[in-house]
């Protein structure tokens, strides 16, 4: 939609700022299914400055439901609920709507018509059932499906607007789009919410918040207030930072302004001010210095390797890999040392550093990787903890670049956190 709805829509001061949504589905509470429709609504309520001030997820229960939506009629002008619209037993979201807005359940019969219409025109025998998504609760207004046979709903009240749509996102989203451009725009206050990501590496979350909070509690106090909230992941920090206002030009010279303060603070453990991934940083970093990579990879099983080919047009710097998970494979494939194995074990700083020198030989490259640990649940000692890895980097003009480090959590968190840590190596070489 772009800047559609400021382009066509005459926003006067809303009296919609901040909004609830309500996703139902007993699927949703499985590990099986990601609630991704909620992404979808926030982003587009953010582009029209209303805030989402929380989200739930509720079972196909009737009570809950209603629970839910008088709870968040408590907090917010408006109200997004997806899905429950389907014709099946479990599917209550009108029931709770009728039961809560106090609005008895009619058949729309053009509806109905329109249902009919739609199985008829595929050649399918229409089940009864079907006519249920024809329930209309009295003087709620329809919003046309034009790819399933479920209608939305639009309840409007002098205080509160609620948004009813299916669950399905190839429905929902075309829906929703229309009914933020027909209705929500005129009611917001015509503020955009413009957001910039800020990627950290290197750090821990309680490092990077010392550091931060003396700036950015000015922030909040200043003319354009800049709003901020920190999120920890395996291997890096992000502050998310967050200016409203009508004028995107002024937001955007707040928020450069409050990168460079950060920058001043950060420095090399500021990945990135556009939210881009470290792999993506590393791609461009090696393709504008022209420098290719090669990765020797035994713990982190390629996985290093897989993180640089995805990004497209990596194989103009990604040379080679190999996986050498054994011994054997150190120095049959590699030409690693078989004294340095028997000597300090395959979980060390010599055969890291060994195993990057050697491929970065072999790959005839500026820059090679060299990982090797103890990813778990076994293997691990008093000395070497599992978690232990080691991590080198083999430049040219014969640098080197080595560190050991130990890592929480299970197998893949720790096969994560060394690749991130081995391409943040990568990163800070090709920045001195």
């Amino acid at each position: 939609m772009g800047n559609a709805w400021r382009d066509r829509v005459v926003m006067p001061p809303g009296i919609v700022s901040q909004a609830v949504i309500i996703a139902v589905g007993s699927e949703l509470l499985t590990p099986d299914r990601l609630d991704t429709n909620s992404l979808f609504v926030t982003r587009t309520l953010n582009q029209l400055g209303i805030q989402v001030r929380y989200k739930t997820i509720v079972s196909d229960d009737c009570d809950d439901v209603c629970l839910a939506l008088r709870a968040a009629i408590q907090h917010a002008e408006l109200v997004v609920v997806t899905g429950g619209l389907g014709p099946t037993d479990d599917d209550i979201t009108r029931q709770a709507i009728s039961n809560v807005f106090d609005l008895p359940l009619e058949e729309d019969s053009a509806t109905a018509v329109t249902i009919r219409s739609r199985f008829k025109a595929r050649g399918l025998a229409m089940p009864e059932i079907n006519l249920r998504q024809a329930l209309v609760p009295k003087g709620a207004i329809q919003i046309p499906n034009t790819r399933g046979t479920a209608p939305g709903l639009w309840i409007d009240r002098p205080t509160l607007k609620c948004v009813v749509l299916p669950g399905p996102p190839r429905e929902l989203e075309p829906m929703f789009e229309r009914i933020a451009l027909d209705r929500i725009a005129s009611l917001s206050n015509g503020r955009c919410i413009f957001r910039r990501v800020i990627v950290i590496a290197g750090r821990t979350e309680s490092s990077v918040d010392e550091i931060v909070s003396p700036i950015y509690s000015r922030w909040r106090s200043a003319p354009v207030p800049i709003e901020t909230s920190i999120l920890a992941s395996l291997g890096q920090i992000e502050l998310h930072l967050s200016v409203a206002g009508e004028d995107e030009e002024k937001a955007t010279v707040e928020l450069d302004r409050a990168i460079k303060e950060l920058l001043t603070v950060l420095g090399k453990d500021l990945v990135s001010a556009e939210g881009a991934r470290l792999e993506d940083v590393v791609g461009d970093l090696l393709r504008s210095r022209r420098c290719r990579v090669t990765v020797a990879e035994s713990c982190t099983g390629g996985l290093i390797t897989s993180r640089l080919t995805d990004v497209p047009g990596s194989s103009a710097y990604v040379r080679a890999g190999w996986v050498v998970y054994s011994n054997d494979a150190k120095v049959d494939i590699l030409g690693v040392d078989r004294e340095l194995l028997r000597k300090h074990g395959a979980v060390s700083e010599p055969v890291a550093r060994a195993m990057a020198v050697q491929a970065r030989e072999r790959a005839k490259v500026e820059y090679a990787i060299g990982v090797t640990g103890i990813a778990g649940p076994g293997g691990g000692s008093s000395q070497k903890p599992v978690g232990t890895v080691y991590v080198s980097l083999a430049g040219p003009e014969g640098q080197l670049w080595d560190c050991r480090l130990n890592f929480p959590g299970g197998r893949e968190r720790v096969k994560h956190q060394a690749s991130q840590a081995a391409l943040d190596m990568l990163r800070r070489a090709l920045l001195e």
